[in-house]
């Protein structure tokens, strides 16, 4: 559209010089070859020449090109419209040689200009469409490497979550069973939901809801866990399991089979940001102890960068002389 103006303008500019001298049709038509004559250096210089040669780094022939075609068409407009006002204009004398040469070099400056403005359009929707391709590369490769974050979760929670149903089985059946059933719901989600880059929050809270159920099935009653969350109004997404990975953790880390201890889980959301807060009984690994592969927080860190970069803070530590630890992310949706 920019084009089209500003190529109208050029084209309809000849017409001020006849205002209250009368219109001449054909004089207009055969004065038209000079901006006709920047049309051409303008669009063989933005779509053919800078493009081919000057982006290809070939500058020598670039200029080389263009001074031959700037000198030849510049001469070629000033004897043209020597020609048209000679037919047109009383009185009209043709130039000495100095005036000559001066017209000729004031119509090469001109279409210079021209071809100088092209070819930094060119080169400006070059610089911006390789910005586009750099921008949808790094977008692709940050996708694949969610997808491959996502892929590892997987496995990952899947063998804590079977390791726990093999335990159960050994002493209480039915609450084996009970667990499965709970798995069932979960792998729905995992199957259906999982490869979809957002859901909607409600389903994340069933999923991690459900994932507490089957934690409270093998856990003996001295492990006090709480699960409050605030179901969102309207439609609120969040990235798919973005947050189990904090809550296995809590889990893992949290619970004892002998000592009091607790685990509690909150989340919250006012529609703009999600509040995922939880404490824990800080019950690090010994050195012995080497269960796990060290994935789960890393995991989160880095599914945090990719899903919302810069639209997060993650508080972490621990508190009442190391007792309690606490982890709260703030996403910003």
């Amino acid at each position: 559209m920019c084009h089209l103006a500003f190529w109208a303008f050029l084209f309809l500019s000849p017409l001020t010089y006849w205002r209250g001298t009368g219109f001449n049709f054909v004089h207009y038509m055969l004065t038209c070859m000079q901006p006709l004559v920047v049309m051409v250096v303008f669009y063989l210089n933005y779509l053919v020449l800078a493009p081919k040669l000057f982006v290809a780094g070939k500058h020598r022939y670039d200029l080389l090109i263009n001074v031959v075609l700037l000198i030849s068409l510049g001469t070629l407009v000033h004897y043209w419209m020597d020609f048209v006002n000679g037919m047109f204009v009383p009185g009209y004398r043709d130039q000495d040689t100095v005036g000559t040469l001066s017209y000729i070099a004031r119509d090469v400056l001109n279409l210079a200009i021209f071809a100088a403005g092209a070819t930094a359009l060119a080169l400006a929707r070059r610089w911006v469409t390789a910005d586009q391709k750099l921008k949808e590369m790094e977008a692709a490769r940050a996708q694949a490497e969610l997808r491959n974050l996502r892929n590892q979760i997987n496995p990952h929670f899947l063998l804590n979550t079977l390791n726990n149903i093999y335990a159960l089985t050994a002493f209480d059946t039915a609450k084996a069973q009970e667990a499965i059933q709970v798995l069932s719901k979960m792998m729905r989600h995992i199957l259906y939901d999982y490869q979809k880059p957002m859901i909607p929050l409600k389903e994340e809270i069933d999923f991690l809801e459900n994932y507490v159920k089957l934690m409270r099935i093998r856990l003996p009653q001295s492990v006090e866990v709480t699960f409050n969350a605030v179901q969102p109004t309207g439609t609120v997404e969040v990235a798919p399991m973005i947050l189990i990975s904090l809550v296995e953790n809590a889990f893992k880390h949290g619970t004892s089979p002998t000592e009091k201890s607790f685990v509690h889980i909150n989340i919250s959301t006012n529609g703009q940001q999600l509040i995922c807060d939880i404490q824990n009984s800080n019950n690090p690994k010994t050195a012995s102890d080497h269960s796990g592969h060290g994935i789960g927080l890393q995991q989160v860190e880095r599914r945090l960068q990719l899903a919302y970069p810069d639209r997060y803070t993650w508080e972490q530590g621990t508190r009442d002389n190391d007792k309690t630890y606490y982890s709260t992310i703030t996403i910003q949706l």
